[in-house]
């Protein structure tokens, strides 16, 4: 949420020619309807939530509450300490010290994001089961693989997968804090007489605990999202647990009341990942950013544990699903998969198209209105992204089935065939889809408007030029590359969404996402392969978007 939250604070400046013509609320009332795409799923479930009932709510707190909510908090636990384990050590060994490789490894420990954690899920399942070629090969050698730890249901393994899949976003936060701290402070601090141990400890991760809490707090709601990892392990979570609600038992009181219960949980997250970010602020020292070489053998180890994670997180996976999907390819590559390439390029490319559109009025709007209730709205609009996607699924679901049921009753005098008119449609799913990633087309268009010079705006104004007029002829052509990244980054996620088009699609809809859903939850883990690959490669476009962003210098300043 850190990075989604990045750059909300509303400018300073606006033109001042555009800036005395509007009334303070005319931005806030522009952004209000964008606003809306993420306000009423929410509302719609806590509204829900609001009037439960008795018997739906003792079920599930004799049932169904005490089990998803250990297990919801235990593999948060277990995945904040993976992900700080890995992350903070990879991201302190890649920006300060030098060592065999660490300028591949800089970049390439990125890469695991391109996997979908469901992807890695099915192939670590594959893997290590008892007929998987691990297990095989220990009783090959051994005689028998009895001692081996079972794999299905395990906490062991869900935990490994997903500090696997969300490690890179601390990572990538903390290594850009140790850049931006170079290495002054830390010699500072061993000329007061701290060990350089002593200093990464009281100095280094210090100043860096933003950035690092900014990276947990979105680790944290990314596995809280978590639906399909949760799945193949079979690990009942608050995802699951909605998901049986709705599909099993048939009650959509249940799955809106489990959601409600996700949606409060994820506020406390964004308020304390909030509080932590604006509770310490620190200026870092630049330059002085000379590495430290380490001795002979710290350096090899150091290099093992970067090629480890990387091996483990993305070359293991990666080489798996191309073997998988060379035996698999002759057989399953026929007309329905391209059905179902062709239904995912569609969704993702619509859903990209409309919310690149979006994001562009909602930058525009911001950068003109300068007012409080103007950087609220557009603050509301873009946290979709915090939720999990089945919350905003059933909280789509919801109003569209209310929605639906009056339509019908206006049209059966004419004849009309019961029959849902706009559940299950693909307006429904961009609906959700947009509210979910809308902070990922908006920040990615946003950071291009900043770089649009407020000069540029200015001689605008004063040659006569409307608003509309300076978007169309001044931060079209300038805003391009900012607008295909955006596109490109929503098109991605969507392809890798699963939950909300799994759980509002019309039957026999499907995605390559929910095509991998299907098969794997079949133990089918060499045709769920194939769509897989797709999606991996897919995936790869936007990681390299953000490796050569990466690579560039960061800016010094604490995220605020």
């Amino acid at each position: 949420m850190a990075t989604a939250e990045r750059g909300l604070n509303p400018p300073a400046f606006a033109p001042a020619a555009h800036r005395t013509r509007h009334l303070p609320w005319r931005g806030a009332l522009a952004a209000l309807p964008i606003a809306l795409l993420t306000l009423l799923p929410l509302g719609a479930v806590l509204v829900l939530a609001l009037a439960p009932q008795a018997d739906t709510w003792a079920h599930l707190w004799q049932h169904v509450l005490p089990r998803v909510l250990a297990n919801t908090a235990l593999l948060m636990a277990l995945v904040a300490v993976g992900v700080l384990a890995v992350g903070v050590p990879l991201a302190w060994l890649t920006a300060m010290c030098e060592f065999p490789g660490r300028r591949v490894f800089a970049w390439a420990l990125v890469l695991p994001l391109a996997f979908p954690a469901y992807v890695l899920a099915f192939v670590q399942m594959g893997l290590f089961e008892y007929a998987g070629p691990v297990q095989t090969a220990l009783r090959e050698l051994f005689g028998s693989s009895r001692w081996f730890p079972e794999i299905r249901g395990s906490f062991w393994g869900l935990t490994l997968v997903l500090v696997l899949a969300f490690y890179p976003y601390v990572y990538l936060l903390a290594r850009g804090a140790f850049l931006t701290q170079g290495r002054r402070a830390l010699e500072a601090a061993q000329t007061l007489g701290c060990s350089p141990a002593g200093a990464l400890w009281r100095v280094a991760l210090p100043m860096a605990r933003p950035w690092i809490g900014a990276g947990l707090a979105l680790v944290l709601m990314e596995t809280l999202a978590d639906f399909g990892a949760v799945a193949v392990f079979n690990v009942d979570t608050f995802t699951t647990a909605l998901y049986k609600a709705w599909f099993d038992l048939h009650d959509l009181g249940a799955a809106a009341q489990l959601a409600s219960l996700l949606v409060l949980v994820v506020l406390v997250l964004v308020a304390a990942e909030q509080r932590s970010r604006q509770a310490q602020r620190f200026d870092a020292a630049a330059g002085g950013d000379a590495r430290r070489a380490l001795g002979p053998r710290a350096r090899w180890l150091a290099t093992a544990f970067c090629a480890a994670v990387l091996g483990a997180a993305f070359v293991v996976p990666m080489l798996q699903i191309v073997a998988w999907s060379l035996q698999v390819w002759r057989e399953d590559l026929d007309a329905r998969y391209w059905g179902f390439a062709w239904n995912t390029l569609r969704l993702a490319g619509a859903t990209a198209l409309a919310v690149t559109v979006l994001a562009l009025l909602l930058s525009w709007i911001r950068r003109r209105h300068a007012d409080a209730a103007t950087a609220w709205l557009v603050r509301l609009a873009v946290v979709g992204y915090a939720f999990p996607g089945v919350v905003l699924a059933v909280g789509v679901f919801v109003p569209i089935a209310w929605l639906d049921e009056q339509l019908l009753a206006l049209l059966k005098p004419f004849g009309v065939e019961p029959l849902a008119l706009l559940k299950g449609s693909l307006a429904t799913m961009l609906l959700a889809l947009a509210a979910r990633f809308m902070a990922v087309g908006f920040h990615a268009t946003d950071s291009a408007m900043q770089r649009v010079s407020r000069h540029q705006e200015e001689a605008c104004a004063s040659l006569g030029q409307t608003p509309w007029q300076t978007l169309r002829r001044l931060h079209l052509p300038l805003l391009r590359g900012g607008l295909l990244a955006a596109f490109l980054m929503v098109l991605v996620d969507v392809m890798k969404e699963m939950p909300i088009t799994l759980m509002t699609r019309s039957f026999g809809w499907d995605t390559l996402a929910v095509r991998v859903f299907q098969l794997t939850s079949e133990s089918m883990w060499q045709q769920a392969a194939l769509p897989a690959l797709a999606i991996v490669l897919v995936g790869l476009l936007p990681v390299a978007l953000l490796v050569m962003q990466t690579e560039r210098r960061p800016s010094s300043r604490t995220p605020s």
